[in-house]
């Protein structure tokens, strides 16, 4: 395996880790108000806003999980520089709704137990529901633009006007995406929750993942009639496609089934499965255009000198990413409330 194809997998694994693990946060954030009692409850409560056992079902993994989208960052920057330059500055709207979801949904988090009222209570539910979905849509937008292709200008840059990012394909995308989260969050809280919200959780998510898959059979009747997708390697596209299809129905069918464990499990390769869709179905490029062609691989690609030298980062960092998120999934096994209290 060269060098280009290790750091591409590597991009790619880092990224569908984080969808997959930042993606059941987004989800959690979304169905909080729904799926969790706001209801003061004296002898376990933490703060004023009373407990919501939706957040504490993703309160140990909360901003941990967002580490991969650190070392997400930090691959493609040393890595692939010139992919960087192209695709940042040409996503730069998308990016900063993203990162502002983020930082918005982060601190109404840690911030509601401590409101005082109800009304402000109300507020700060309201928030980190919004930053819950602001960042799934986006990232939704994001992922459809990069399968549909970007307006690229002579220079190799690009410019999204809100024409483009609100075209049909696009905006489906973001809708499928935020639903997918959607569900993979109450899939994550039916594993983690009490037995009575864990029932409520797989009917709420049985539910989200059915029009998360309706969505996503619009986006493939878009792209087979020239308004969606456009792939170079037409055969892995449509494997691709299929696996996430069959991931979402055996989601829908573990979850309507009470089987919270393989339901997440499936959600999981759901999330993940649109990274591969994007870097081996458009294979050899990584930001296609719309026009055609695109930025390929050997030309986003940093020189070898380089490529050698970021080893240190993939043989020490990764690892101990992985290792965290294992020793944090084992130390807070079980479900919410017999193995920790609430956080927030």
């Amino acid at each position: 395996m060269s060098l280009e194809t290790l750091w591409l997998a590597l991009l790619g694994l880092l990224l569908a880790g984080y969808f997959v693990l930042g993606g059941y946060d987004y989800g959690a954030q979304m169905l909080s108000p729904f799926l969790g009692s706001t209801a003061p409850a004296p002898e376990q409560d933490r703060g004023p806003g009373g407990r919501n056992a939706a957040l504490d079902a993703i309160a140990p993994f909360f901003l941990g999980n967002e580490v991969w989208l650190v070392a997400f960052a930090g691959v493609m920057f040393g890595a692939f520089p010139h992919l960087e330059g192209s695709l940042l500055s040409g996503l730069y709207p998308l990016i900063v709704a993203i990162l502002a979801g983020l930082v918005v949904g982060n601190a109404a988090v840690q911030l509601r137990g401590r409101s005082r009222g109800a009304r402000a209570l109300r507020v700060w539910n309201a928030l980190v529901v919004f930053g819950g979905a602001l960042p799934a849509v986006g990232w939704g937008l994001v992922v459809g633009l990069l399968l549909h292709g970007v307006p690229r200008r002579a220079d190799g840059s690009f410019h999204l006007g809100i024409g483009d990012v609100l075209a049909p394909f696009p905006l489906t995308c973001g809708v499928a995406t935020a639903l997918l989260f959607a569900g993979h969050g109450a899939a994550f809280i039916a594993i983690r929750s009490e037995p009575e919200l864990a029932a409520a959780a797989r009917r709420v998510g049985a539910t989200l993942i059915a029009a998360a898959g309706a969505a996503s059979a619009l986006a493939l009747v878009l792209s087979l009639f020239g308004a969606g997708a456009s792939m170079t390697r037409t055969a892995t596209s449509a494997v691709l496609f299929a696996l996430v299809a069959a991931a979402l129905g055996a989601g829908w069918w573990f979850l309507t089934r009470g089987r919270g464990a393989p339901a997440f499990a499936a959600t999981c390769a759901a999330t993940a499965l649109p990274v591969p869709l994007i870097g081996a179905g458009q294979y050899p490029y990584l930001l296609t255009a719309d026009s055609g062609a695109g930025i390929t691989v050997d030309e986003a690609v940093a020189d070898e000198a380089t490529l050698k030298l970021l080893i240190g980062f993939g043989v020490l960092v990764v690892p101990l990413i992985l290792i965290y998120q294992a020793w944090s999934w084992w130390a807070f096994r079980g479900r919410t409330g017999r193995r920790h209290p609430s956080y927030f």
